[in-house]
């Protein structure tokens, strides 16, 4: 789709929204296989206008699917279209839309300064599967100006990235709206680096009746772990040191609450007798011989301890040179992007935005509370 995390206006025709699959996990270095040739006997195509785009979606024939940017594609946008063509495959149909969408973009972002690299997108899409490039401009997509009527995010779109950046995640709703009515796919994938984005998807196309299925793919991350974002482009080497501050406090809280989850497993199986401190003691972690009687009594994993874990990390990078600036740092329900509290089992999002630099960057992880990680 397009609008997402990291988003940048334009004028013109363009590029579009950096979306980046990853590893939940662990960061991956994901090497960028082309995907399976397009069906055979079918071109791959431009098409600049919404006339074009309609003559090109005539020649479709059994599941379509779009996947929607803003240009600048990298491995992550690539795994998209690749999941895409395996999931509609090798007779089904994938667009590709690269548009930059100037409605989500606020006063002071960086519209301007957003990458647009179309000849290198179009051989991405290309090669990962991708049927047809979809890349209108401005007018084309806003004939006449500015749309007098958008779709309003609602509560959840003022939260964290809507704080940070109010009437973004409304631009951005209007021109998913937009472009799911123009490319009329069965299935939309998007990226789960924009977790929050991802999410007021699905909500918009639930509460709209909108008869489209919307499919997360996991965040792709380069080997030192930072999210793939077109924006990492920016980062000097020293400001690139700093940001992977990002990341590392995700998996800091990620192996702070599987770690929680092991000494209460542990715990449980020990006898309830005053040998079982001393047991807890000599499991070796360091975390239990701090306080074995607190992580003996502890539940399967506290929020606020997994909070903790990250922001220690956090502050490591607010100390660094160039420092990391913090947005925020939440650990929230993935249906309403509310705080999730410390007693909270089930599935979480631990999501984070900084700035470093002049560059301001976001990544998440999904958590789950209560199971094993």
């Amino acid at each position: 789709m397009s609008p997402t995390g990291p988003t940048t206006p334009t004028s013109a025709m363009s590029p579009t929204n950096p979306q980046s699959p990853t590893n939940p996990q662990s960061p991956t270095n994901p090497q960028s296989p082309t995907n399976p040739q397009s069906p055979a006997g079918r071109g791959f195509e431009l098409v600049p206008t919404r006339e074009a785009l309609e003559h090109a979606l005539a020649r479709s024939h059994g599941r379509t699917a779009v996947v929607m940017t803003m240009g600048a594609l990298h491995d992550g946008h690539a795994t998209l279209v690749r999941t895409a063509r395996e999931h509609v495959g090798p007779n089904g149909f994938v667009t590709v839309t690269v548009f930059v969408n100037p409605l989500q973009f606020g006063a002071g972002e960086d519209l301007d300064r957003y990458p647009r690299t179309l000849e290198a997108d179009l051989k991405t899409a290309e090669q990962a599967g991708a049927d047809v490039v979809f890349a209108p401009s401005v007018d084309e997509v806003y004939p006449g100006g500015a749309p007098q009527v958008r779709i309003p995010a609602g509560p959840m779109g003022e939260r964290l990235e809507g704080a940070s950046r109010p009437g973004h995640f409304d631009g951005m709703l209007t021109v998913v709206a937009k472009l799911l009515h123009l490319t009329r796919p069965d299935v939309a994938f998007f990226g789960q680096k924009d977790a929050q984005q991802l999410a007021l998807i699905r909500r918009m196309v639930r509460d709209l009746n909108f008869p489209v299925e919307i499919v997360g793919v996991p965040t792709v991350r380069e080997g030192d772990g930072l999210a793939l974002s077109s924006r990492n482009r920016f980062l000097s080497a020293a400001e690139r040191r700093t940001a992977l501050t990002l990341s590392r406090s995700l998996f800091a809280a990620h192996d702070r609450l599987a770690a929680q989850h092991a000494l209460h497993a542990r715990a449980e199986a020990i006898p309830g007798t005053p040998a079982r401190a001393a047991a807890l003691s000599a499991i070796g972690e360091a975390r239990a011989a701090a306080d074995a009687h607190a992580v003996a009594k502890a539940g399967p994993g506290g929020a606020d301890a997994v909070r903790a874990a990250a922001r220690a990390v956090l502050d490591e990078g607010a100390r660094a040179q160039p420092p990391l600036v913090l947005d925020y740092l939440a650990l929230v329900d993935p249906a309403t992007f509310t705080e999730v509290p410390d007693d909270h089992t089930g599935d979480a999002i631990l999501a984070v935005a900084a700035r470093v630099g002049a560059t301001r960057l976001i990544d998440n992880l999904p958590l789950t509370f209560g199971a094993p990680q």
